[in-house]
């Protein structure tokens, strides 16, 4: 089992839940409860795809995905009294930004330049979670003033420094964990990027 699989395991159960956990908040019903938990996990993804030229896109070839994102979306629906407890849970899964290192994956194997493999790498990171919330008639999290995509981006460029000086999968751990490190402290200590 490659450590990209777990990645891209691990990020598309969590941002399936947080797709989830937004819905039920807004009080959908199970369907459109399922509907925003997929577009939350495959939104990012999709956009990167297209951008790419690689179509279909990459949910369309492998099943598995759509699979796990039913799964843990109907397991959202009927754990939901116990999710409510987990929100601090719920705010990692969230802050992992695991799939933001799937994107830059796709952008190096298409031979992108770097700036642009962060910038897909932020797209897939990112746009999930803002179609997520355009749907729920919520201005998104990456627009307000949050440390949200910045730390994608700095994820992003920490891999790129690493990837020739250690193994390549270790640097995608240590940039998630930057990813991950920089979304906590700046919601703990509430960092902020300055309002024009």
């Amino acid at each position: 089992m490659s450590v990209s699989f777990v990645i891209e395991l691990l990020g598309t159960v969590a941002f399936t839940i947080s797709g989830a956990f937004s819905a039920m908040q807004k009080r959908l019903d199970a369907f459109g409860v399922i509907v925003i938990a997929f577009i939350t996990a495959i939104g990012g993804g999709t956009i990167r795809d297209v951008l790419i030229g690689y179509t279909p896109v990459s949910w369309m070839r492998d099943l598995n995905g759509p699979i796990v994102i039913t799964i843990t979306a109907v397991s959202a629906i009927f754990f939901k009294k116990y999710l409510k407890n987990f929100k601090i849970t719920l705010f990692l899964f969230d802050a992992l930004g695991l799939f933001t290192l799937i994107g830059i994956q796709k952008g190096v194997d298409a031979e992108l330049n770097n700036g642009v493999c962060i910038i897909l790498g932020t797209i897939t990171g990112c746009f999930g979670g803002v179609l997520r919330d355009i749907l729920l008639n919520n201005i998104p999290l990456i627009f307000r003033k949050e440390i949200y995509a910045t730390a994608c981006i700095i994820g992003g460029g920490i891999y790129f420094g690493l990837r020739h000086l250690i193994d390549p999968n270790w640097a995608k751990v240590i940039a998630i964990a930057f990813i991950c490190g920089i979304r906590i402290l700046a919601v703990k200590y509430d960092l902020k990027l300055p309002v024009w």
